[in-house]
């Protein structure tokens, strides 16, 4: 019986201990290999020029030209020109498919006309009790000659960064009083990730 009690009890320790370290360890190496990948885009251009290899260094000059591009962009000498490489890639024919497909991505997140940010809970069907958590991205669908009450509502997979596009009526959904990043992590999470947190921090603002 002893046995078998400290049997259990090691086994309990162990997933304890696997509990607290394997958050910390995959986001550690997740954020070294993207710091790898990222400093190496311009590291050996940067070793050719300095004559010595500084780790890290490619990253700080990649956030640098990133953020002067960025400064510049705004600026009346440059906007032509951004505005001129624009309209050029628009008009290639295959170039356009993957130039608007991810200026758009890009713009969903960082960009003045953001998307994911309107989270909604989603009927599947009538007669059905089963709902889904999506985020407006467009309500607004003429271009699609879809002039009834829909909108396009995205709905991410859970464990992954993919998901899928469905054109939903109005009545069929229904708005998330909560925070969209919040309730990103609960879809891709699963369900595993606690949206308590929020109440708390609207209790305190």
């Amino acid at each position: 019986m002893k046995q078998r009690s400290f049997f259990k009890q090691s086994l309990r320790y162990f997933f304890q201990g696997l509990l607290y370290l394997a958050p910390i360890t995959i986001t550690i190496w997740s954020m070294y290999i993207i710091f790898g990948w990222v400093d190496g885009l311009l590291i050996s251009f940067i070793d050719d020029i300095l004559k010595v290899h500084i780790p890290g260094l490619g990253i700080i000059v990649l956030l640098i030209l990133i953020t002067l591009i960025g400064a510049l962009g705004s600026t009346i000498l440059f906007k032509p020109m951004i505005s001129f490489f624009d309209q050029l890639f628009v008009k290639a024919p295959l170039i356009k498919i993957i130039y608007t497909s991810v200026k758009d991505l890009v713009s969903a997140f960082v960009g003045q006309k953001r998307r994911f940010n309107e989270p909604v809970l989603v009927k599947i069907g009538k007669g059905y009790e089963l709902e889904k958590i999506g985020f407006i991205t467009n309500k607004d669908l003429k271009f699609l000659g879809i002039r009834d009450q829909k909108v396009a509502v995205y709905l991410p997979h859970s464990y992954a960064w993919s998901g899928n596009l469905f054109i939903v009526p109005v009545e069929n959904i229904k708005p998330i009083d909560a925070s969209a990043t919040e309730v990103m992590k609960f879809i891709i999470s699963a369900g595993v990730t606690n949206l308590d947190t929020i109440d708390d921090e609207k209790s305190t603002s």
